[in-house]
């Protein structure tokens, strides 16, 4: 019997991750606004998760660069995912739904960085943009899979059911992060500790934690995200939230039309983003994805929700399908050899959370 390649589970595991990663998303959303909540309502408790994701990233970066237990704390990542989805299921007052919220930001910030640490330790760093990019079209097959059962359990069972959904994925995520072989995971490329993956780095300390402010490109890079989610996060929820005001179809599968879309967008642009940096470079396709913000806020503002749906999620799986190779990928090879590759992803992350969460405050 042949054994299974390591590679298989961690593809599984990120297939599952997306739901753990972006929570219920927009359908809480349309789901708060059934139980009379007000949109400026919805983007405050939007926006308190978003900072508490922020706050919690880089530590948590911090956390899967020390430990040895990455997949312990992916099935903690998850745990707190399957909480938060109980949680609004049975309880839809304020501080309910904001702890829920809460539990979904910190499950979704540790799950980002230790992924990366998982991926880099078991290929390491000359094969990590290759194999990233397999695992975001895994990432974004399961995002598509979350947002068609979403609409069809919204439509047919009703809007909660989404929510056992998610806890689902969660459980999920718990069983195939430990059917991935705890000795294929490299303690030290885990972290971007050794300089060349043949390197024994038993000996190599850690640089401390200003190597992330003393690297300027790690600074341009992550000022720029932040504008660009600052501009981007609210928008999906807000068109959602139009169209379901207009009735002109269900909220639920308005909702999962639109990542749907984007997602299958994603999904090829992620299958290409790291044959395209390998051939034009990191900051010329992130130049791209940066682009295609402002394309998809002038189509969302002149467009009506339904005609719009194709092109303004067509600009978002582009730009975000990109990001989602490019900037770990660029991340990695900025810090390599510092033993805080995943302090610099969570802390990119939280900068990028700071632009994200106050996108549906100032949105709504």
């Amino acid at each position: 019997m042949h054994e299974v390649k390591p590679t298989v589970p961690l593809l599984a595991l990120s297939f599952f991750a997306a739901d753990v990663q972006a929570g219920v998303g927009p359908f809480l959303g349309i789901f708060l606004q059934a139980h009379g909540w007000t949109p400026d309502r919805i983007g405050s408790v939007l926006t308190i998760g978003g900072i508490v994701g922020m706050l919690v990233t880089a530590p948590a970066g911090a956390l899967v660069d020390a430990s040895t237990y990455r997949r312990m704390i992916v099935a903690l990542a998850s745990g707190l995912s399957i909480v938060a989805a109980l949680i609004i299921w049975i309880w839809q007052g304020f501080w309910p739904v904001t702890l829920s919220q809460i539990a979904t930001a910190i499950g979704g910030a540790a799950m980002g960085p230790a992924l990366v640490g998982i991926t880099l330790g078991m290929v390491g760093r000359q094969n990590f943009d290759r194999q990233f990019g397999r695992n975001q079209v895994a990432n974004h097959a399961g995002n598509i899979a979350a947002a068609l059962l979403s609409g069809w359990l919204g439509a047919t069972l009703g809007m909660p059911w989404i929510f056992g959904m998610s806890a689902g994925f969660g459980v999920a995520c718990i069983v195939t992060a430990f059917w991935i072989p705890g000795r294929s995971v490299h303690p030290h490329f885990a972290r971007g500790l050794a300089r060349h993956d043949d390197d024994d780095a038993s000996d190599i300390r850690a640089k401390g934690f200003s190597v992330l402010w003393r690297n300027r490109p790690l600074l341009v890079l992550a000022i720029a995200l932040a504008c660009f989610n600052l501009g981007n996060s609210a928008m999906l929820p807000l068109y959602s939230l139009a169209a379901a005001s207009a009735h002109v179809a269900d909220p639920s599968q308005v909702t999962a039309a639109n990542i749907v879309i984007s997602q299958v967008v994603m999904l090829a642009a992620a299958a290409y983003a790291s044959r395209l940096t390998r051939r034009w470079g990191f900051w010329w396709i992130l130049f791209v994805t940066l682009a295609t913000l402002p394309l998809r806020a002038m189509t969302a503002a002149w467009m009506p929700p339904l005609w719009g749906l194709l092109p303004v999620q067509v600009f978002d799986g582009i730009g975000a399908g990109l990001q989602s190779v490019a900037v770990p990928s660029l991340i990695v090879h900025l810090l390599h050899g510092t033993g805080r590759v995943n302090l610099g992803q969570g802390a990119v992350q939280g900068v990028q959370a700071g632009g994200a969460c106050l996108s549906p405050l100032l949105g709504g």
